[in-house]
């Protein structure tokens, strides 16, 4: 029997909805359960693929080419569980969704409404697609309040009153402010929080309260006895140095222990719980043996959520090689107007250029890639990154003057082009440039055949095959590719039948490499990815000659 969790949020915005839920999830799979993580989402984008990264921050991209909240990738990245396109639904899918439905005709005639259409569909979206799950914990974007979220609150209420207490939690996570003034941590706003909660009909079952100090027995007493709740699920949720010390400190609270008294599921087999991986985890992230500093040269550096899969892989990459990572993060556009500029990248042990839309900041990239080609110093380029590395390397090294990208406009040398044309399995996709600009690229795990010999080769442990995940919508032309080799680019990684180029690397440099998909998307903790091992491990060897 399958038991649904709900995590909502109030007091404010952004306490931590995505961690919480990925760490009860990791907790209960520590006690043996199967778990599936899902997020709703109140906005009515049919999906983050086409909003700005200073607004939503990353999107996450899945295995079967869904684009999704970056909750998601927290959700992997502490549970192992791979997210589906049947994991993330925001306010316009369901309404796309109802309207397409309406329009042919399967409402037979009658008024379609709020309820019970849309909230239908959202218990539908909840419910379905499961195999076996012991717990799906799922994930309420937004504050509790906010009009957009009106109708989630009211279908997972309808939920509970359905399937019943046996099946249904509702955890709320708010916040507790100290006032420095008063001395005291204040308990009304969440009180409040909980009452705005309990007028659409949902009662809270656990409290989660985040703080940045112990909350006082008196404190967690009137909480317990205003919001109708045990003190002993009034859960203290203090601030910590890593997401990864969260689980701990959950358990310590008796976050997980609470669910399952609550659910009656509480076997009394406390010593059973193992969490010697998130300890190793959180010992390497607190005391490393040493550091290194990587220079991000980037063009939304101004908001860090917008590479939040990135910075927790080159964190796991430190992890993999017991040291701590040092994030430069520089906007790359400082680097087109000002050579001396450059100046900045002196003394790092790493350079790495990520993805990106559009032609701003684009020079300075190509600029970056430069210095770290001709200063030797290791170098990663991911998807907008290795397009960038190409196009240097086709004016640098290989003399074609006019190298660009169709992306930015007509060019002389197209070595980036608008891809129109490629394979997923035995399915020809097709696009154009007058198609709408959601979920229009070259999306989800696509195989990778790799070149026996090469680094890449070697970093991927001599595979042959490989899966990575795409966002993407142009690609190197594979016309150059001679002119690049004969230079020294070699073209270590092709899709299966030849046509794409996934990976490229320099044979003359202590390590450069360039990817068309995301590895970071795949990243873990306990399973750092490959790629950003052999960098960080390339950066400490750096930091030796420096």
């Amino acid at each position: 029997m399958t038991r649904f969790i709900f995590i909502t949020g109030g007091v404010v915005s952004s306490l931590g909805k995505g961690i919480a839920s990925a760490a009860l999830g990791a907790l209960l799979q520590a006690r043996g359960y199967k778990v599936r993580l899902r997020k709703l989402d109140p906005y009515i984008n049919v999906d983050p693929g086409t909003m700005s990264p200073y607004q939503h921050g990353e999107v996450y991209v899945t295995d079967d080419g869904a684009e999704t909240d970056l909750d998601l990738g927290h959700y992997e990245r502490f549970t192992g569980v791979a997210a589906r396109q049947s994991d993330n639904v925001t306010t316009g899918r369901i309404y796309s969704n109802v309207i397409s439905r309406e329009r042919r005709g399967e409402y037979l005639g009658a008024t379609v409404q709020v309820i019970p259409h849309i909230t239908d569909a959202i218990k539908q979206f909840v419910t379905s697609d499961l195999t076996n799950e012991d717990f799906v914990l799922c994930e309420i974007g937004g504050t509790v309040g906010d009009i957009e979220g009106l109708p989630f609150i009211e279908a997972i209420r309808q939920l509970g009153n359905e399937l019943g207490r046996e099946r249904v939690l509702f955890v709320h996570l708010t916040l507790l402010p100290y006032i420095p003034a008063a001395g005291e941590i204040k308990t009304k706003p969440t009180q409040h929080s909980v009452k705005e909660l309990l007028n659409v009909g949902v009662q809270a079952d656990i409290i989660v309260c985040r703080s940045d100090r112990p909350i006082p027995e008196d404190a967690r007493r009137k909480l317990a006895l205003f919001c109708n709740v045990s003190p002993e699920r009034v859960i203290e949720a203090l601030d910590v140095s890593s997401i990864y010390e969260v689980p701990i400190r959950y358990h310590e609270a008796g976050f997980d222990t609470e669910v399952l008294k609550r659910f009656a599921m509480d076997r009394g087999h406390e010593a059973d719980v193992d969490l010697s991986a998130w300890h190793n985890v959180v010992k390497r992230v607190q005391a490393p043996e040493g550091e290194v500093s990587i220079a991000v040269v980037g063009k939304y550096t101004n908001l860090l959520d917008a590479y939040k899969s990135l910075s927790e892989a080159l964190g796991h990459g430190g992890i993999a090689n017991n040291v701590r990572v040092n994030l430069n993060w520089i906007e790359s556009e400082i680097f087109e107007s000002d050579s001396e500029t450059l100046l900045r990248l002196e003394g790092v042990n790493g350079i790495l250029v990520p993805g990106g839309f559009g032609e701003r900041g684009a020079e300075g990239k190509v600029e970056a890639v430069r210095f770290a080609r001709e200063r030797h110093v290791p170098f990663f380029g991911i998807c907008f990154g290795m397009q960038m590395a190409v196009i240097e390397a086709a004016r640098n090294l290989a003399g074609i003057a006019g190298a660009g990208s169709t992306e930015f406009g007509p060019c002389a040398e197209p070595l980036v082009g608008l891809l129109t044309e490629w394979k997923r399995g035995n399915v020809i996709e097709q696009r154009t440039g007058r198609d709408d600009l959601g979920g229009t690229m070259r999306l989800g795990a696509y195989p990778c055949r790799l070149k026996a010999g090469s680094r890449a080769a070697q970093i991927y442990s001599n595979q042959q095959d490989i899966s990575e995940r795409h966002r993407h919508r142009y690609e190197v032309n594979i016309a150059y590719r001679q002119r690049l080799e004969d230079a020294g680019m070699v073209f270590s990684g092709m899709s299966p039948d030849g046509e794409l180029p996934e990976i490229v690397e320099l044979t003359d440099h202590p390590w450069f490499i360039g990817v068309q998909f995301h590895p970071e998307l795949k990243s873990k903790p306990f399973d750092p990815h490959p790629l950003f091992a052999s960098f960080i491990q390339a950066a400490i060897e750096r930091s030796r000659l420096d």
